[in-house]
């Protein structure tokens, strides 16, 4: 991805916003103004519509670079905006399973 540039510099960038269920991955390309945040790129990749039977932003978190992010963070040239889905099963209690499953 590249960011168009003028005189001054980049005017648009490009990022990506994404979201997986374990049968399907939605992953919808934008070009936003420099300056545009985590919520202006959910606005225009409009997942709610795209995904069958909807989705409620509410119930997601959201991250990018393997960190949480919230609505207001200002999105740089090439960001993938990650929509997560809440865990079915506590990884430490998994682990504490598999473990006692081997002694």
């Amino acid at each position: 991805m590249e960011a168009s540039m003028d005189a001054v510099g980049p005017v648009m960038i490009e990022v990506e916003v994404v979201f997986a269920r374990p049968e399907r991955s939605w992953r919808v390309a934008l070009r936003l103004p420099v300056g545009a945040t985590v919520a202006d790129a959910l606005s225009a990749a409009d997942l709610p519509s795209r995904v069958p039977g909807g989705l409620d932003l509410a119930d997601l978190g959201i991250g990018m670079h393997g960190h949480a992010v919230t609505a207001s963070t200002v999105l740089t040239q090439g960001d993938r905006v990650e929509l997560l889905r809440p865990l079915v099963a506590d990884p430490k209690e998994a682990r504490r399973r598999r473990s006692a499953g081997r002694g």
